[in-house]
């Protein structure tokens, strides 16, 4: 087996380096400060092809498989998780969603726009009784005059503000249980439709997170994506390739942690020699790197069985709970390493720890993760 990015995979990967290096980084600490989203940033993101990544040419998209797509999360989580999360959310969830279960008019329609970076895309399953029990959802959709109503709210949905296409489910039998959700696409311009509460968050502060609200929202029976009540497992599916990306951010978050608390080691001088010296150092130092390769193969994994188009739940859950959890470990200690230092926002070590933790939370906790995996595991 070969672990080693192609040429064209790492030329990929050095591009996007370069970009997140020379565009992302100059910015990081002040959009984080002010909680600023970066949509300056949106279109040279869409020039590089970073908002259609996974999606064929004749959609707008960059034609590249998972493999590149977890490349290209990792490199900007590397520098910013904002943007990485960002970029994440809008290639593996809504786009995605409509890409897989759309009819080629939806594509055409929302898809594609989407794909060429002309607007942020939104994605909500999440409620407040909702959340890791996406079967509890209270969001209803009824039949009206040929079209849907829509009535009710999701929240921590990333860009919800921003932007101009939303993907979301809603109850339409709630005698059906989870048999009794839809999805739906929504446009930013139809009545009833709004933005809401936006979170202060402990991390990932410049990717943008607030509240839906559907107000008798009036949705087009053309708007329905795939069959009614289908909604449930097409955001089961939807997520397995999310995890990925997800996955890949701990990664780049992890990989941005380890390389800082490196540098400081080799810089700060104590008893008359660099901390990078002292075997307490070296050993964190160790663990740190033996964590991050082992998630990134792991991610990987998940991602070349992806591009082959075999069953990635278990990987892709094994992935994403390493890596987050992985994530967190790591740059805790780099905040260790770093010290007094660490605490204070004169380095970015405590940045890449409060981004870290919301890896083991979105799309999936590090509880649900492990429900997912065993329940592969104890299969009969």
């Amino acid at each position: 087996m070969n672990f080693e990015l192609n040429e064209e995979q790492e030329q990929i990967k050095f591009s996007v380096r370069e970009f997140a290096e020379s565009e992302i980084l100059p910015n990081v600490m002040d959009w984080d400060e002010s909680q600023t989203f970066f949509d300056e940033l949106r279109p040279q993101l869409a020039e590089l092809g970073l908002l259609g990544v996974i999606f064929p040419e004749e959609y707008g998209g960059s034609a590249m498989g998972y493999v590149e797509y977890a490349t290209i999360i990792e490199e900007l989580g590397r520098v910013c998780g904002s943007v990485a999360l960002s970029v994440a959310a809008h290639n593996s969830l809504c786009s995605n969603h409509i890409y897989t279960f759309g009819t080629e008019e939806q594509k055409q329609k929302y898809l594609v726009p989407l794909a060429q970076g002309e607007s942020w895309g939104a994605w909500g399953l999440t409620e407040a009784q909702a959340g890791s029990d996406a079967g509890g959802t209270r969001t209803t959709a009824v039949r009206n005059n040929g079209g849907w109503k829509v009535n009710g709210s999701k929240n921590f949905i990333t860009h919800a503000i921003s932007c101009h296409t939303c993907v979301a489910v809603a109850v339409t039998d709630k005698e059906k249980g989870n048999k009794g959700i839809s999805a739906f696409i929504f446009d930013k311009s139809m009545d009833g439709f709004r933005p809401d509460h936006k979170e202060n968050k402990l991390g990932m502060r410049a990717s943008e997170t607030a509240s839906v609200v559907f107000e008798d929202c009036n949705v087009p029976e053309d708007n329905l994506l795939g069959n009614e009540g289908e909604g449930f497992l097409q955001a089961m599916k939807v997520l397995d390739g999310g995890r990925i990306s997800i996955a890949a951010l701990s990664v780049g978050i992890a990989q941005g942690a380890y390389e800082a608390a490196v540098k400081y080691a080799k810089e700060r001088q104590q008893f008359g020699r660099p901390i990078s010296e002292f075997q307490a150092i070296q050993f964190k130092l160790a663990d740190m790197a033996t964590d991050i390769e082992a998630a990134r193969l792991l991610t990987l994994q998940a991602a070349f069985l992806k591009d082959n188009d075999k069953p990635v739940t278990r990987q892709s859950a094994m992935a994403k709970l390493y890596a987050s959890e992985a994530a967190v470990r790591v740059s805790e200690e780099s905040v260790q390493i770093h010290g007094g230092y660490g605490y204070t926002k004169d380095y970015p070590a405590e940045k890449f720890w409060r981004d870290s933790k919301l890896c083991t939370i979105g799309e999936g906790t590090s509880e649900v993760q492990r429900l997912v995996i065993a329940k592969h595991l104890l299969r009969s």
